[in-house]
């Protein structure tokens, strides 16, 4: 069964097909670690998350690379403005190293929360400089750089393919550019290595060719999925918000120095919305992980809600939401446990089904119904469960790993559950719905699973 992707620079589903038989090369744009991460960037890594799970379902040895932003990422994606790190530095009193390590060590514990797993390689920004100024280097021997007053910058002017990944319309961007390009000698340019001004007024900064200074924030990315992955690899993933910007300026700086655009595919996560608007930190709509955890959310409902869209669809948030994910996923988890040992192989017919579902761009909105199904099926629970726990290393839900809490039912309870399971071997179900209703009133709920009877409080 063949997987399809949705290729953003091609504008098309197309078939999956390994540049190396057997692997495949994953890039995913991580974090610029100046603050948490709220709900709507992990949206972005359980996408990824997803897609690298999918990846492995059908056999593929998966070489996963993520970036660390931990300098570089200005606060304007015009080159202009302050450092995000420098910047949080200032306003925090902490050094620029503590912040990005502090935001990372966050970054990386949401990740475990949602069960996402970490990238085969972590690379920093700071940990790649000499890579990046080689880079640079490159461009500048191949005539696609140029000096301002305030830095190194990428001459887009130099290529007719710039912009193909986001369809841009230069003409159009240059009839309606409001903004001072102060050197830079077209809108589209950008900087590929910033001048520090003052030595050591930032606390971030290197020797390099041009003098002391920081690299730009694209040039971070190309260089390190080089060193990590080659200059042509297989997928090139993030949020959607990178396509105009910063993920059209990494594939002209390959396309300059190599004459790739880097990756074979670009995939691309739509937003997380609340009440249909955009969330960001910039706008003040800041939601972390911890916020849910702390209000008694488990994280990986909110994992459970991703699911159930498209990471090509926008999903509006909602606690409504959320609540209803959470129910289902305590459902679903139920369900699974109650099957007993997975003793027996995955149903291959069904596994077929669930396969057709996520290798078709991902639609695991599609494969959880096919979950659902499955559990409503004929299957004996051993083929069931095998089958189950097989789905589950692609929908990441750690369904093996859990167990209902463990509760202290009082003996009176348990004396009438005994009672109840005389009543039914009895037929005599007026009774037995009698001694159920008893323990509802003292604050249990007798269900009947196939283990047996279970007592749990009412909520």
């Amino acid at each position: 069964m063949t997987l399809h992707l949705y290729d953003t620079y091609e504008r098309s589903l197309r078939p999956f097909e390994p540049i190396q038989a057997g692997m495949a090369g994953l890039y995913a744009c991580g974090p610029t670690v100046y603050d948490y991460a709220h709900i709507g960037n992990l949206r972005t890594y359980l996408f990824v998350d997803g897609l690298r799970r999918v990846l492995e379902f059908n056999g593929l040895q998966v070489r996963h690379v993520m970036n660390i932003t931990d300098v570089g990422h200005l606060t304007s994606d015009a080159d202009s403005g302050d450092d995000k790190v420098e910047a949080k530095s200032a306003r925090s009193g902490k050094s620029a190293w503590d912040i990005a390590a502090e935001f990372t060590a966050a970054f990386e514990s949401d990740l475990r929360q949602l069960n996402i797993l970490p990238p085969t390689v972590w690379c920093r920004a700071t940990g790649h400089i000499a890579e990046q100024i080689a880079f640079i280097r490159d461009l500048e021997g191949k005539g696609y750089t140029y000096r301002t007053a305030d830095g190194i910058y990428f001459d887009t002017t130099r290529q007719d393919s710039y912009g193909r990944l986001a369809r841009l319309n230069r003409d159009g961007l240059q009839a309606g550019k409001r903004v001072d390009l102060g050197d830079k000698r077209d809108i589209c340019d950008f900087a590929l290595w910033k001048f520090s001004g003052l030595p050591g007024q930032r606390q971030m900064e290197w020797d390099s060719p041009w003098g002391l200074g920081f690299p730009g924030w694209h040039i971070e990315c190309s260089a390190m999925a080089e060193k990590h992955l080659g200059a042509y690899f297989d997928i090139h993933c993030g949020g959607e918000d990178h396509v105009a910007v910063h993920h059209s300026n990494e594939i002209a700086q390959t396309e300059a120095r190599h004459g790739t655009r880097l990756a074979n595919f670009w995939l691309h996560g739509a937003f997380l919305k609340t009440q249909d608007a955009k969330m960001s930190k910039s706008s003040g709509d800041f939601l972390r992980l911890q916020s849910l955890v702390g209000q008694g959310v488990d994280p990986l409902a909110y994992r459970y809600l991703c699911l159930g869209a498209h990471y090509r669809s926008s999903l509006n948030f909602s606690d409504q939401a959320l609540l209803a994910a959470a129910s289902g996923l305590a459902r679903l988890r139920a369900s699974v446990h109650g099957l007993g040992e997975a003793g027996d192989e995955p149903d291959a017919a069904w596994l077929a089904r669930f396969a057709a579902q996520i290798n078709d761009d991902l639609n695991f909105p599609r494969a959880l119904a096919v979950a659902w199904e499955l559990l409503k099926s004929a299957l004996p629970d051993g083929v069931k469960k095998a089958t189950m726990l097989r789905f589950d290393t692609a929908l990441g839900l750690d369904l093996l790993n859990w167990q209902p809490l463990a509760v202290a039912v009082p003996q009176q309870v348990l004396a009438w559950m005994e009672e109840r399971a005389i009543a039914r071997a009895q037929r005599r179900w007026s009774d037995a719905d009698g001694l159920r209703a008893q323990a509802r009133e003292a604050g249990y709920e007798i269900e009947d699973t196939p283990q047996g009877q279970q007592a749990r409080p009412i909520s």
